[in-house]
C-alpha cells in the first residue's frame, strides 16, 4: 500500500530517503540545493589534482579528519580537548612501528588498523579516568593539554638505541624515517597508494598524473563526514547534544552522561588516530612535533573558526586556515591566525559557517526569490 507523504513535507523517493539519513536538527544543509552544491564540491575536489597541487590538498584533507575528531567531541558533547593531537600522534607512531616491523602488504594494512585502534584505545584510557573519575568542565581541558605536553616531552628524549621497538627506532627529535610506503591488501593482491601515480590523458588538457593516495583520503574524509552527520542526527546524537547543553538535566532524564562522553571521546580518538596514520603514510616520516603545543592548538582554532557545532565548518576551516598558514611563512601566519580567532570569538562566536547559513543564505534566497528550503528545518539546533 503506497502512502503519499507530500502533506507532511517528507520525500518518499529513494534520494529523499537517503537524504533523510543525513539530515536533522543538528546539521546544516536540509535542502536539495545544499546536496547539489555538496556533490559539485566533491566533484571539484575529484578533478582538483588535474589543475592544482593534489599533494598539498591531500595534506589539508588529512588534517580535516583531525578537525572532525574535535568537532564531534567538543561541538556535540561539550568536551573541549587539546588532546586530539595525542591520539593523532599515537596513531601515527603506531603505524610507523608496526609497518617497519612488518613491511609486507598485509603487515602495512594491519598497521593502518592498529594505528586507528590504538588512537581510539588511548582516548578510551584517558577518557575512562577522566569521566568515570568525575572530572568535568575546564579540568578535562587541562588534563588533555597536560597529556599533550607530557607526550611531547617524553617522545623528544627517545633518541637513544634503547628506544627501539623491534626494528623501529623512535628517534627522538630526529623522528622515525623510512616508514614503508602505504600498501593495502595482502601479498599478491595489494595496491601501493604512495609514490605510485597513474598516468592519464584528457583531450584539451594533455597528459597528467593522479595520486591514488589523494583519492583514498578524499573517500575517507567523505565517508567520515557523512557517517558523523548520520550519527549526530540519530537518537544517540540528540543525547550527545543534550549532554552538551545541560549534563545535569540529561542525567535526570535517565541517560548515562558519563558513558556518552566516554564513547564520543573514544570515537574522536579513533578518527584522530586515522588522521595520524594518513599523515605518517603521506610523509613516510613522523617526529615529536605532532605533540607540540602549537600543533595542539590548531584543531581548536579550526573548529572555532568554522563553528564548533558544525562538521562542515571544521572541514572548510581546516582547509582554509592551513592554506593561509602555509602560504604565509614565519610569524605573520601566527599573527593572522590569532587575529582571526579573536575576531571570531568577539564577533562570530558561533563560527563562520553557521553565520553564513543563518544570515547569508536566507538573504540570497530572498534576493533571488528562491523561497525557503524544500525540507523544513527542525527547531532548535542549527549546526552541522
Amino acid at each position: 500500500m503506497s502512502t503519499n507523504n507530500a502533506t507532511d513535507g517528507t520525500d518518499s523517493s529513494l534520494p529523499g530517503r537517503i537524504r533523510s539519513r543525513f539530515e536533522g536538527p543538528n546539521t546544516i544543509g536540509e535542502s536539495r540545493g545544499f546536496w547539489v552544491g555538496f556533490l559539485v564540491a566533491v566533484a571539484a575536489l575529484a578533478v582538483y589534482p588535474v589543475f592544482g597541487g593534489g599533494s598539498q590538498m591531500a595534506l589539508f584533507m588529512v588534517l580535516a579528519l583531525l578537525g572532525l575528531s574535535l568537532s564531534v567531541v567538543w561541538g556535540y558533547s561539550g568536551v573541549l580537548s587539546f588532546g586530539q593531537v595525542v591520539f593523532f600522534g599515537v596513531g601515527a607512531y603506531t603505524f610507523g612501528v608496526v609497518s617497519i616491523n612488518f613491511a609486507t602488504p598485509g603487515g602495512i594494512t594491519g598497521a593502518v588498523v592498529a594505528g586507528v585502534l590504538v588512537g581510539g584505545l588511548s582516548a578510551a584510557m584517558l577518557g575512562y579516568f577522566m569521566f568515570y573519575g568525575g572530572v568535568r568542565d575546564v579540568y578535562v581541558t587541562i588534563i588533555t593539554l597536560v597529556s599533550t605536553i607530557v607526550l611531547y616531552t617524553f617522545m623528544a628524549q627517545t633518541a637513544g638505541s634503547e628506544w627501539t621497538i623491534g626494528e623501529a627506532a623512535l628517534g627522538g627529535f630526529n623522528g622515525m624515517p623510512d616508514i614503508p610506503l602505504l600498501t593495502l591488501g595482502i601479498e599478491g593482491a595489494s595496491y601501493q597508494f604512495i609514490y605510485n601515480p597513474f598516468p592519464m590523458r584528457v583531450v584539451g588538457i594533455g597528459a597528467f598524473e593522479l595520486s591514488p593516495f589523494y583519492y583514498l583520503v578524499l573517500l575517507l574524509l567523505l565517508g567520515t563526514y557523512l557517517g558523523l552527520r548520520a550519527l549526530v542526527n540519530s537518537d544517540y546524537g540528540r543525547v550527545m547534544v543534550a549532554v552538551r547543553e545541560d549534563e545535569d538535566r540529561t542525567e535526570m532524564f535517565g541517560y548515562d552522561v558519563t558513558r556518552v562522553k566516554f564513547v564520543v571521546f573514544t570515537l574522536g580518538g579513533a578518527i584522530a588516530g586515522l588522521s595520524g596514520v594518513l599523515y605518517a603514510a603521506r610523509n613516510v616520516y613522523i617526529d615529536p612535533t605532532v605533540f607540540a603545543l602549537q600543533f595542539a592548538t590548531l584543531p581548536v582554532i579550526w573548529v572555532s573558526l568554522g563553528g564548533r557545532k558544525s562538521l562542515l565548518g571544521a572541514i572548510l576551516a581546516t582547509i582554509g586556515v592551513e592554506y593561509l598558514r602555509i602560504s604565509m611563512s614565519g610569524e605573520l601566519a601566527l599573527v593572522l591566525l590569532g587575529a582571526l580567532l579573536l575576531v571570531t570569538i568577539l564577533v562570530l562566536p558561533g563560527g563562520f559557517v553557521p553565520w553564513i547559513d543563518e544570515t547569508v543564505v536566507p538573504w540570497l534566497r530572498g534576493l533571488f526569490g528562491t523561497g525557503s528550503p524544500d525540507t523544513p528545518q527542525a527547531p532548535g539546533e542549527v549546526s552541522d
